[in-house]
């Protein structure tokens, strides 16, 4: 994919500017990030399956999940009847259901994606990586806003697209934690197909979305020499 696609996290918006952020970014991104934390897998709780009908009432982008819960096959089974296009499980939770839920959710008609822990190597997903649609590598640890970059992280994304290309792997490859101006230089170096982008990289730079979006897309093209183009990737068609 020669095009870098956007991806917001929504559970860094302005929910008091809900349906103006959303109708703004409708036009500019690609895919929207629903966090979904229940407070014991990580000490959070964020946004629900719920909140995925409430950006449909407005939007037709595509909607990825990011399942940060204990009970992995209880959420995915929740997300496969709002019909959730991406469906992304950590791979620390795995062991013993992988198998089964990436099946489960293809048969369903969706696409099913593994996060990874900065702490977690990408040998952990070897055993399945043919059949995932989407790599996810957390570049901070998995829970709140606005953490530390962990620039060692980048390794896999770069390991990822070697080897995707090795062996004619399918999969995406998108980053999630601290993608901002700061960051911008280093991952576009390692080179992830999908950018999360959350309150450091647009939700707080500006009160109003038309201004954050662009500062946003000029902190981009200031430090990468690519220029941003909306709706790069339709993700029904990948």
């Amino acid at each position: 994919m020669s095009k870098v696609a956007f991806s917001p996290s929504l559970m860094t918006m302005d929910l008091d500017k809900f349906k103006e952020q959303i109708e703004f970014l409708n036009e500019h991104v690609d895919s929207y990030h629903i966090d979904i934390m229940d407070g014991h897998y990580v000490p959070n709780i964020t946004l629900s399956p719920w909140f995925i009908d409430e950006v449909r009432k407005i939007s037709q982008l595509p909607m990825s999940a990011h399942l940060m819960v204990s009970d992995q096959s209880f959420w995915v089974n929740q997300l496969i009847q709002q019909k959730c296009e991406w469906i992304c499980m950590h791979a620390e939770l795995l062991d013993g259901l992988a198998f089964r839920l990436i099946d489960q959710i293809h048969d369903a008609g969706l696409k099913a994606g593994v996060v990874l822990n900065p702490e977690t190597p990408i040998e952990t997903i070897f055993p399945y990586i043919e059949l995932v649609d989407k790599v996810t590598i957390m570049t901070v640890d998995p829970g709140f806003a606005g953490q530390r970059f962990i620039e060692s992280t980048l390794d896999k994304i770069t390991a990822l697209r070697q080897l995707r290309q090795e062996k004619g792997y399918h999969y995406l490859i998108e980053m999630d934690g601290s993608s901002n101006r700061q960051s911008f230089k280093r991952i576009d170096q390692a080179n992830p197909d999908i950018y999360i982008i959350g309150r450091s990289g647009l939700f707080g730079l500006d009160e109003d979305i038309k201004t954050s979006w662009e500062i946003m897309k000029k902190d981009f093209e200031e430090m990468t020499g690519k220029t941003v183009e909306s709706n790069s990737i339709n993700a029904y068609s990948l």
